[in-house]
């Protein structure tokens, strides 16, 4: 199980969480980058990950597809703005390949991966464009979602 730890969100628009993994960061980093890996861990199970095709670069494709238990796929398209191997990746939904804008961004997400002595602090934080989005998201249940995806995560990243 991951450990919690505090973090504090750097605006009222952000949502924020923060965890110890017990795994290397390139591990951790690995299974956020590598689309095999990121099928197995990214949304709290039951629900599982339909398709994923991933370009991790700057201005490369973030393009996720979730299936919900009775079969309905939500497919989530965006983009990566910032890529620091093992250290940091930035994505968003604000954008679609080509920079190609939806009807409705809804977050900026900023993952920081740092070296605990052999672990991971993991942090990933969700910044929304304005209060109703973010209430949203926290009312779909992002620290707990957020959290089973870390528990996920941090159980793939140690079998690596």
């Amino acid at each position: 199980m991951t450990t919690k730890i505090e973090a504090t969100p750097s605006d009222d628009r952000e949502l924020v969480l923060s965890r110890i993994i017990d795994a290397p960061r390139e591990k951790v980093w690995r299974c956020w980058t590598e689309k095999e890996l990121l099928k197995q861990w990214f949304v709290p199970k039951p629900w599982s990950i339909s398709a994923v095709d991933v370009d991790v670069r700057p201005g490369g494709r973030s393009n996720i597809t979730m299936r919900d238990p009775e079969g309905n796929e939500y497919p989530n398209l965006g983009v990566y703005l910032e890529v620091v191997p093992n250290e940091k990746l930035v994505f968003t939904d604000a954008f679609n390949e080509g920079w190609k804008t939806p009807e409705k961004p809804f977050f900026v997400g900023v993952l920081t991966f740092e070296d605990e002595g052999g672990k991971t602090r993991y942090t990933a934080r969700a910044r929304h464009w304005n209060m109703e989005d973010k209430e949203a998201h926290e009312k779909m249940g992002f620290h707990e979602g957020w959290g089973q995806c870390a528990d996920q995560l941090e159980e793939l990243a140690k079998t690596l």
